[in-house]
């Protein structure tokens, strides 16, 4: 790995350490994209190879992508046999073949086994014993061609991932560098959760004064979608309840709601539905709410004085629901000394009959880092300030150990 390369590897989290990706280039000029690509996988540990078509190498200079690796490029298959050097049954092989942007010419090809491009090469040498993910970028008439469509359903059937284009001007555009990081991730994670159903909820309720004006509060939501993402890298089955203008996600399964009201009856319906494993409350839940909604946006200029009353307190009907679940419950205090928090999360594991509380001192709300303290029964860990993806691990880890 060269020096450059290094001074970025893994500085955004360790989740791809040892993983070696193979970005296939094809022709598509979405390529471009490719540099920032690899910087960003790299960035989360990966070691990265690229090759390249020759329709590739005339929308980012092979150079480029030399740069952005920090490894040779490949460009053409000669007499070292890079495809099975790279994609071969063999220990050094890749982990993982990441087609990106794949045009549909190419995915014609790769879904009839024809390689005349180093890229079709190194999918069909991969073919048989490596995960694969494609990512198409085309115009939007050309993936709704009904071949199109037919290859892709054909290679979904053998087992390749493709990560969804987003529609765009008439095109279907690559996703985000984001987004296929966060599959990619997803992808090669230990699946340390799988079999598992976790529910998650996210981000700050709104109760509505008038039609336009609400109560909220600080919340985020980053510090329940991260936990729902790692719980997803981790392969368990994630319903993600996140309220309306919180952090936004990659997790599947999403539900969308405002009030307390409605996150209640979401979770009531889904713990009704299904049987759950783990449920972790980390939204941060409105106490009060407006006794009486007005139906027009009350007039400005004069004294307002609102009658608040309580909401209802959604933790304390999960174990009515379903009295086996894991139940994870947040709280969060100010103005408490360290003492008094263990307290007042000792009176929620007694009330509430939650299985691990993540106590708060408040000063993380909207923040990207958090300073913890988890409760459980008969233990408490004091957590160093860390970043919230961070936490999201060490959480896991905790409650893998006490189911």
């Amino acid at each position: 790995m060269l020096h450059h390369v290094k001074l970025i590897h893994a500085t955004k989290s360790r989740k791809l350490v040892g993983k070696k990706i193979v970005l296939a280039i094809p022709g598509s000029i979405a390529a471009v994209e490719c540099v920032k690509l690899a910087r960003e996988l790299i960035r989360h540990g990966a070691e990265v190879h690229a090759v390249m078509s020759e329709n590739a190498q005339k929308i980012v200079h092979p150079y480029a992508m030399e740069f952005a690796t920090g490894n040779p490029v490949v460009t053409e298959i000669t007499g070292f046999v890079e495809h099975v050097e790279l994609a071969g049954e063999h220990e050094n092989k890749a982990d993982l073949i990441l087609v990106c942007p794949a045009t549909a010419n190419t995915i014609g090809k790769i879904a009839n086994g024809i390689d005349d491009t180093p890229v079709t090469t190194v999918v069909t040498t991969a073919f048989a014993h490596t995960p694969i993910m494609i990512a198409p970028a085309m115009h939007s008439t050309m993936y709704e061609h009904p071949i199109v469509v037919e290859n892709i359903e054909k290679l979904k059937r053998l087992g390749v991932e493709f990560i969804g284009p987003r529609f765009e001007e008439g095109k279907a555009k690559v996703a985000s560098i984001d987004e296929i990081v966060y599959r990619v991730i997803r992808k090669l994670h230990p699946k340390t959760l799988e079999g598992k159903r976790v529910l998650v909820t996210a981000g700050a309720t709104r109760e509505y004064i008038d039609p336009i004006r609400y109560i909220t509060n600080a919340s985020s939501g980053k510090m329940g979608v991260a936990i729902a993402e790692e719980a997803e890298f981790r392969g368990a089955e994630v319903t993600l309840i996140r309220t309306k203008g919180s952090a936004p996600s990659f997790v599947e399964n999403q539900i969308e709601v405002e009030t307390v009201e409605e996150m209640l009856q979401a979770i009531e319906n889904e713990l009704k539905s299904k049987e759950y494993d783990v449920v972790v409350l980390a939204a941060a839940v409105s106490d009060f709410r407006v006794k009486e909604k007005a139906n027009v946006k009350i007039k400005s200029g004069k004294e307002l004085v609102l009658e608040l009353e309580p909401t209802p307190k959604i933790i304390d009907r999960i174990k009515e629901l379903q009295p086996d679940v894991f139940l994870v419950g947040f709280k969060a205090e100010t103005g408490l000394t360290e003492d008094e928090l263990i307290e007042a999360a000792r009176k929620q594991i007694g009330r509430a009959g939650s299985d691990l509380v993540v106590a708060n001192t408040l000063k993380a709300f909207g923040s990207e880092e958090n300073e913890v303290i988890l409760v459980g029964r008969d233990f408490t860990k004091k957590l160093p300030r860390m970043d919230k993806r961070e936490l999201a691990e060490r959480l896991w880890d905790e409650i893998e150990g006490l189911l």
